[in-house]
């Protein structure tokens, strides 16, 4: 009689950001042998950055891919506090809100647009609406005085999201392996950004930059996307930027004059940051594929092969959704994921 392994794994998942720890954790919830095995470290990649804004599609040309981010986005406060629970830590998540200016007469109409089609697509969980610019100091200025205000947008901070997730997976018996290679059993889910992609054939790195400051206050404050930029107030006083978008670039972990450009805009926009102390740099590059959408299913020739990669500006928001249409395919042989998407 043959003997069966009990410590073999059910799953194996490469990558050690988001979406291969999500998938993990996903997985092991459910009752699965994980092993995650993640060469460098935990966060090597694009999602050890500093940003963390969770930050929905504009509500209108609705897509799958739209689609999909919702289902994201309205899941993540669930998501992410049975993280917390399951590991005893926190991530930083909160649906915090987000403030954009509106430039002008047309931006006013086109916001209210998007507001009424907000209450239908956003199926009235979550609102896009037009306010008067409050007297706050990390309101972005406006030439018409008016801010769209979404409900949906929320914050995560991508580190401490990390190491929650590979807690809570080491929690339900799952494995996690950092720095070192091991040895592969079951259905493989390859979640190795940049290099995953390129492996792939399927895409490359996109450079960003990005930075913190240490401005204690804000810690409730909605996010901000104003002049390309982003600005998130996270739970520990941190205030992040970012990030620069570079398709040609030297050496792709290094800070340069693009990310102090990026600071100055910063300043320059909401002056409360001005005397902030910068707290960090980053740089790494983020994965992006030919189609700029998440590649998710089955890896061409390759039995037993899974892609999860490419979430480029997205991954943490998408996350939870990825996990349950990726979880859902490779272990339960249902799916759910949008042909838009496929590999």
């Amino acid at each position: 009689m043959a003997r069966v392994d009990l410590t073999k794994p059910d799953l194996t998942i490469r990558g050690g950001g988001v979406t291969g720890l999500a998938i993990a954790w996903e997985a092991a919830r459910r009752g699965a042998r994980v092993r995650l095995i993640e060469t460098a470290r935990i966060g090597a990649g694009a999602s050890g950055g500093l940003v963390g804004a969770l930050a929905p599609h504009t509500p209108e040309q609705w897509t799958p891919v739209k689609a999909f981010q919702l289902r994201a986005l309205l899941a993540a406060p669930s998501f992410w506090a049975g993280v917390e629970a399951a590991s005893g830590l926190p991530t930083g998540y909160a649906r915090s809100k987000r403030w954009q200016p509106i430039a002008d007469a047309a931006g006013v109409a086109l916001a209210e647009m998007r507001a009424e089609a907000a209450r239908v697509l956003w199926q009235w969980q979550a609102e896009w609406r037009v306010i008067p610019r409050p007297d706050h100091p990390l309101a972005p200025p406006s030439p018409t005085g008016l801010l769209i205000e979404d409900t949906l947008s929320a914050r995560l901070h991508p580190r401490l999201a990390l190491t929650a997730l590979a807690s809570a997976i080491r929690g339900a018996g799952g494995e996690v392996i950092e720095g070192a290679d091991a040895a592969e059993a079951g259905p493989v889910i390859w979640a190795t950004g940049t290099a995953g992609l390129a492996a792939l054939g399927a895409g490359r790195g996109v450079k960003g930059q990005a930075a913190r400051f240490y401005c204690p206050g804000f810690e409730a404050a909605p996010q901000v996307f104003a002049d390309g930029l982003h600005v998130v107030p996270h739970a520990d006083g941190g205030v992040a930027i970012g990030s620069t978008s570079e398709n040609v670039w030297t050496d792709a972990s290094s800070t340069d004059a693009l990310l102090e450009v990026l600071i100055a805009t910063a300043r320059g926009l909401l002056p409360v940051l001005a005397a902030a102390p910068v707290t960090e740099r980053w740089a790494g590059l983020r994965p992006k594929s030919a189609s700029r959408r998440p590649v998710l299913g089955a890896w061409p020739g390759r039995p037993g092969a899974f892609v999860a990669n490419g979430g480029f500006k997205i991954g943490f928001g998408i996350a939870p959704e990825v996990a349950r249409v990726m979880v859902d395919l490779v272990l339960d042989g249902v799916d759910g994921i949008p042909e838009s998407l496929r590999v």
